[in-house]
């Protein structure tokens, strides 16, 4: 089992303890082999939150894209740890929509309070979206008295792990900001053509 099931596992595990039937629905959902019984549990009414993810994270990580919109929805939710393991399952998931879907979470100002994940699930996927996006979310996150410098810094980390020049501008934008210059001088060292 990798360390991320484990974790997930878990803490699900302490969140259904507390339902009648729940440890059986929980041991079952970990141990079948079946995606059609986790995809089951994906459209059907009724079943709680921590069956949902722990199903959609089952697909997710077996590149069972039936899991892709429960996924998302995890990825946008206000509790960091939901929100880790989507972005873990969707970095494995494989599917095409992936990287439109988190560059559309991470640039949504509505919720910026959640980019946190979608941010560093673009840095991962690499993809055409990621820069465009990692420099529009940053470009916000540098005005006075921005609340979101995790987000911010996410950001700037990001760009110089992608190493696009077109990030150039926006992180030497962020040397002026005390909260962001050091990781933007690391970030700028690691762009061609940028000092």
């Amino acid at each position: 089992m990798d360390e991320e099931l484990r974790a997930l596992t878990e803490r699900l595990r302490a969140e259904s303890v507390d339902a009648p039937g729940a440890p059986a629905a929980y041991d079952r959902l970990v141990a079948t082999g079946d995606p059609d019984e986790l995809a089951a549990v994906l459209t059907e009414p009724g079943h709680p939150l921590w069956a949902r993810e722990l199903a959609a994270f089952r697909l997710g990580v077996a590149g069972d894209r039936r899991a892709f919109e429960s996924l998302v929805l995890l990825l946008n939710h206000r509790d960091p740890p939901r929100c880790a393991s989507a972005a873990h399952a969707l970095a494995r998931l494989g599917d095409p929509r992936t990287a439109r879907a988190a560059a559309a979470l991470a640039t949504n100002e509505l919720r910026v309070a959640y980019a946190l994940h979608p941010v560093r699930l673009l840095v991962e996927l690499r993809a055409p979206e990621s820069v465009p996006a990692l420099i529009t979310t940053l470009e916000r996150r540098l005005r006075p008295h921005d609340p979101y410098r995790r987000v911010a810094l996410a950001c700037v980390e990001g760009l110089g792990t992608l190493g696009d020049d077109r990030a150039g501008p926006v992180l030497n934008d962020a040397l002026a900001h005390p909260a962001l210059a050091e990781a933007a001088v690391r970030a700028l060292a690691r762009i061609p053509g940028q000092r």
